[in-house]
């Protein structure tokens, strides 16, 4: 992976395009998963419609593959040029004014690339990324690598509140960055709503931390532009999180990503088992 990240951009979307053929046609990497969770989500649109959209997924899913691997060696400048920040100000503002704010981040585009955010913020600020352990301790290394390589703080999921409570008290200003659209455990299913004409379970720790806190919520709606190219706006949820009801920012979340997706279906991950969880099992087993 090393070797493979002094590649530039141009070779690794050439070798991309081989990897998109063995992924799709050889392997068929999670392609029931895939089609059925497309069928799942549009059934208004046709056979023709769906298979184009499986299309475009399979060459992002390669694309993000190798685009990650580039974080590896990837300079600080060539991110910050590939990555662009829109609604800066708001955003730094929020930070500013209340020490600290929440990012709920989805699995859109190049959403790894955000780690460059801490380009836009002022110096001793600090990015903090939220991420659950992988099973593979060395992919797991890699990752949490390419998150601290520009100035990002690594904090385990369950250890999230701990961490942004000292982080505060160090007088550390902070933004929390969450992905906020993976599949629950069954102790973590708490909030359940309709999301792309499914019945989906999402966790709510992100606006458990922002009314902790007293955290500005933001959306991260993001905008792939072209190969190697990303864009990020910083939508504001909610500037007093304490004063949502139970779920409401979690809605909202939903709400957002539902209309990220159907903007542009293809560039969401297709391939997680998203909807694996039941609202009957989580009665069952209390």
């Amino acid at each position: 992976m090393w070797l493979l990240a002094l590649l530039p951009f141009r070779a690794l979307y050439i070798l991309s395009d081989g990897l998109y053929f063995l992924l799709r046609y050889v392997v068929c990497y999670r392609r029931k998963v895939v089609r059925c969770n497309l069928q799942n989500a549009f059934p208004e649109k046709s056979k023709e419609e769906l298979s184009e959209i499986e299309r475009k997924f399979y060459h992002y899913i390669c694309d993000y593959m190798l685009e990650e691997v580039k974080m590896l060696r990837i300079s600080f400048k060539e991110l910050c040029r590939r990555m662009e920040y829109d609604n800066k100000e708001e955003f730094l503002a929020m930070v500013e004014k209340y020490g600290g704010i929440v990012l709920l981040i989805p699995h859109y585009a190049n959403f790894e690339w955000i780690i460059g955010m801490g380009a836009i913020m002022e110096p001793g600020d600090l990015p903090v990324q939220v991420y659950k352990p992988l099973r593979n301790k060395y992919l797991d290394e890699m990752f949490q690598h390419i998150r601290a390589r520009f100035g990002g703080y690594n904090v385990r999921k369950h250890a999230t509140a701990r961490e942004v409570i000292k982080l505060r008290r160090e007088g550390k200003r902070i933004a929390v960055g969450l992905i906020t659209d993976q599949a629950p455990n069954r102790s973590e299913a708490h909030y359940w709503t309709t999301f792309l004409n499914q019945d989906t379970v999402f966790m709510d720790g992100a606006e458990r931390i922002a009314r902790l806190m007293g955290f500005p919520v933001f959306y991260c709606e993001l905008q792939r532009i072209d190969r190697g190219y990303c864009k990020v706006f910083f939508d504001l949820i909610t500037e007093t999180p304490k004063q949502t009801a139970d779920g409401e920012i979690t809605e909202l979340f939903a709400r957002r990503l539902e209309q990220t997706i159907c903007r542009e279906p293809s560039y969401w991950f297709w391939s997680h088992k998203r909807w694996k969880l039941k609202r009957e099992d989580v009665v069952r087993h209390g």
